[in-house]
């Protein structure tokens, strides 16, 4: 597990730049730097040391030192790898020097012979060629951007900005695209000029031209099951074998365990392959209604596992500006807080930890999709306009949560068009909302531009039969690796830890694909065949229990704790000189939501940009000021 970044181009590289972007990007490899410099080509790595330890350092080359990679992440199957690749010699005992012997052999074909979680640099010096890949699913990150008649890229945006040659702008589609779904969707970076390579593509780049292709996408075209038993049977096996292969670790290993069901499935096969007890941890609230402990704890004690636990309070002013430099990006899922914060409580006791990420997109666990299965019998409600208004009013009125917010998603829905319903379930702003919030000068430049067309465009590529099995594959390929595997990078890595995903394993994940979606949602609730597969396992209370997710008493904290800060950074002469956003709308959003009306998603969205804006583009970009004390947002219970 690394941080990597380089530069390529025609002429002499600058490698005080590279060495300058690993640094700034250090606490994803404290264990160690490596460089390969030649006329055309900088690559660096900053290691965090889990396999190999004492021997896998980076860059690795093949025999003749004609072909070097950076790489960060885990390959699984490495001792498979290196029996195929006998014939070459290896000089280290990791899974690293794999990927330049698989290029010798395969070429750029090498990605569908890995099974795991990469971003890579690999520089071909004879053909001057560099290939960048990043894994299919998207669990690694991987930003490059044109240099001149070169390339740059890196594993997070600050390694980029650290060139003085790239102008700090903000791209306005980008930022157009990010209130919509709370993240910046790949390709594009909130910076100007500065992509994201998407999951499960290949980037080359040779004599001054660039490429970027697709080689994976998950196929789900359904195949009949004759038998659930049997397939229920298979489930448990593939995960079983996933867990197996990401149990191989020289540094100490655990899990985040919220509760849910598919950390507690995670947790329940490493038990059963573990000959020490598992070490567990969670996070809790004050909130009950966002408390998830009580679960957790039967999972933990029904395994025998070293729980470790940690409360989350609202005083979390002091980690804003240190979130807003690790995203790089401005970031509006607020469960982020949670999510660093359990990082940093496993960081204590593991260097690995392995998670439940992927499981409602894999088996079908959300709420929404329910709803869509439910909802999609029913035509059009007229008029629309009204019973939109009147959801999206019972929406901010009911709390988290409760029927009444559900009837509020219901309305908005039915007052949609069903070839557009799910669309506004994955929006913060509606695109008319965010017209009415932007200055002149910004709908000018936006006009025309429908943030919605990504995700129709997702679900129109799946080969799903039935539009919940599409809506399923355009989350997999959209919110899963935009927020979901981002905010699990970064939180984790902050922390110098490495996350890992069995649910997530492309094989588990393309069987997963090809069920019938009948066999993820129906008439019973979500997630139906793998909590059939998951009743040997866990507790009746795990599998029964309403689904909570991974959130924070936003609303609430934004009324009391955190109040001033969002008053604060949004409405003082700083965020109103921007001329991105009206004042009179932002002071509007303000006024609901201290009102009792629920405008917390919105709010964040515009504070995490804020305070994305001070901490890159307004100063020169540094690493955060001073470190955390541990005390300000997180107290042990």
């Amino acid at each position: 597990m690394c941080g990597i970044a380089g530069t390529v181009g025609p002429d002499r590289r600058d490698a005080d730049l590279v060495r300058r972007m690993c640094d700034v990007i250090a606490h994803r490899g404290p264990d160690g730097e490596g460089y390969h410099v030649d006329e055309r080509a900088v690559l660096g790595m900053r290691r965090l040391a889990i396999i190999d330890v004492a021997g896998g350092q980076q860059p690795v080359s093949n025999e003749d030192g004609t072909i070097f990679a950076v790489f960060n992440g885990e390959i699984y199957n490495f001792p498979e790898l290196r029996r195929r690749l006998s014939h070459h010699r290896f000089r280290t005992a990791g899974d690293s020097e794999c990927l330049v012997h698989l290029y010798e052999e395969y070429g750029d074909d090498l990605v569908h012979h890995l099974r795991g979680m990469f971003a890579f640099a690999l520089w071909d010096t004879r053909r001057g060629r560099l290939l960048l890949a990043r894994d299919r699913v998207g669990k690694k990150p991987l930003y490059w951007r044109p240099d001149g008649a070169g390339l740059a890229f890196a594993s997070e945006a600050k390694s980029l900005v650290e060139d003085p040659r790239l102008a700090r702008r903000v791209d306005l589609v980008a930022l157009h695209h990010y209130l919509t779904y709370q993240y910046v969707p790949a390709p594009w970076s909130i910076f100007d000029g500065v992509r994201k390579l998407p999951p499960g593509h290949l980037l080359t780049w040779q004599a001054g031209r660039s490429e970027v292709r697709e080689y994976w996408r998950l196929d789900c075209s359904t195949e009949p099951v004759p038998d659930e038993a049997a397939a229920a049977q298979r489930l448990r096996e593939l995960l079983l074998d996933a867990v197996r292969v990401r149990l191989v670790s020289e540094r100490p290993l655990g899990a985040f365990l919220s509760g849910g069901v598919d950390s507690s499935a995670v947790v329940a096969a490493m038990a059963q392959q573990s000959a020490q007890p598992v070490k567990t941890f969670s996070i809790g609230f004050d909130d009950e209604r966002f408390d998830e402990r009580v679960y957790a704890r039967l999972v933990a004690r029904r395994y025998g596992t070293e729980h470790h636990e940690l409360v989350v309070t609202p005083s979390a002013a002091d980690l804003l500006p240190e979130l807003a430099w690790h995203f790089d990006e401005p970031f509006a899922d607020a469960s982020a807080i949670p999510s660093y914060y359990v990082a940093r409580l496993s960081r204590e006791h593991v260097t690995v930890v392995l998670n439940g990420d992927g499981g409602d997109e894999c088996f079908g666990g959300y709420e929404r999709y329910a709803l869509m299965r439910t909802l999609g019998r029913y035509p059009t409600l007229r008029p629309g306009g009204l019973f939109r208004a009147a959801g999206t009013g019972l929406v901010q009125r009911a709390p988290a949560g409760t029927r009444r917010r559900a009837a509020g998603r219901a309305l908005q829905v039915l007052g949609t068009a069903p070839e557009d319903r799910y669309g506004p379930l994955m929006s913060i702003f509606s695109g008319a909302d965010k017209f009415d919030l932007y200055s002149d000068d910004l709908r000018a430049e936006l006009g025309g531009i429908d943030s919605l067309d990504l995700l129709r465009a997702a679900s129109r590529r799946s080969a799903a039969p039935d539009p919940v099995g599409r809506f399923i594959d355009a989350d997999i390929h959209t919110y899963l690796p935009g927020d979901l595997l981002t905010k699990v990078d970064i939180s984790t890595m902050a922390n110098s830890i490495e996350a890992r995903s069995p649910l997530l394993d492309h094989h588990l994940l393309e069987w997963a694909g090809r069920l019938p979606t009948r066999l993820k949602v129906n008439r019973r609730g979500t997630k139906y065949l793998f909590k059939a597969a998951m009743a040997p396992w866990l507790p009746p209370e795990i599998l029964h229990r309403r689904k909570q997710g991974f959130g924070v008493p936003l609303a609430s904290w934004l009324r009391g704790e955190l109040r001033d800060l969002t008053h604060g950074v949004l409405t003082d002469d700083t965020a109103r000189g921007r001329g991105l956003f009206r004042p009179a709308a932002v002071a509007e959003l303000l006024d609901r939501h201290d009102r009792g009306l629920d405008e917390s998603r919105r709010l964040w969205a515009l504070v995490q940009f804020e305070l994305w804006h001070r901490r890159f583009l307004d100063p020169a970009p540094s690493a955060p000021a001073a470190e955390m004390d541990g005390g300000v947002l997180a107290r042990q219970p």
